[in-house]
């Protein structure tokens, strides 16, 4: 029986670097990133209705759906925004369960990277538990403008625009410091996996009779 576990994380704060070590050591990912982009190419579940609703203009010239132009369509008005969620989302989430649903006979540990993570996912994606990276808000400040070449009011603009650091600890079943170095994080990946195996372990096992 497979365990699932929603990994969530703010921007800046490493969500990514686990889920590379936890695939590293046997976990299958499924990545709310990666689907999204999936169910945008040109045969896609969301390929025609965005061209529908925004137009041939978030097209590129190989017929693929440019996503900065359809960023610009979409994230400067409050209603195209909500659109292009009601069409994407959806799709996302079938997509995401599918995959789940597939793995659900084997014994995989399944980490479902969702960037947004919210209380309902528990339910809708079936998720056993929900694990949060965490860093203080300034050290993910740091790593956006150091290593990813943002500006300062860029990416606090990113950070701000995503649910609070107390909205997603308050959602975790289990937290990964990620504020120090990679060596510490290694460490705390490798406590974190031997959670999940106890966790799993626990979940297979019979319920007590009487």
């Amino acid at each position: 029986m497979s365990f699932v576990v929603g990994l969530a994380g703010g921007i800046g704060c490493g969500k990514s670097a686990v889920a590379d070590r936890l695939v590293a050591r046997g976990a299958v990912l499924i990545d709310a990133d990666v689907v999204a982009r999936e169910v945008v190419v040109p045969g896609g579940p969301a390929y025609q209705p965005l061209v529908d609703r925004f137009g041939p203009g978030i097209l590129a010239s190989d017929g693929t759906i440019d996503r900065p132009a359809l960023a610009a369509v979409a994230f400067g008005d409050a209603q195209a925004l909500a659109d292009l969620n009601a069409i994407t989302h959806p799709a996302i989430g079938v997509s995401m369960v599918a995959q789940r649903e597939a793995l659900a006979g084997t014994d995989a540990i399944v980490v479902v990277a969702i960037p947004l993570l919210k209380t309902e996912h528990r339910a809708s994606i079936g998720l056993d538990a929900v694990v949060v990276v965490d860093c203080p808000v300034e050290v993910a400040l740091q790593r956006l403008v150091e290593q990813r070449g943002l500006t300062q009011p860029d990416a606090a603009a990113r950070m701000a625009a995503q649910m609070s650091r107390e909205e997603r600890l308050a959602q975790a079943d289990y937290v990964v410091d990620n504020a120090g170095s990679l060596d510490q994080l290694e460490a705390e990946v490798a406590r974190l996996w031997d959670w999940l195996l106890d966790a799993r372990r626990e979940k297979g096992a019979p319920a007590p009779s009487g």
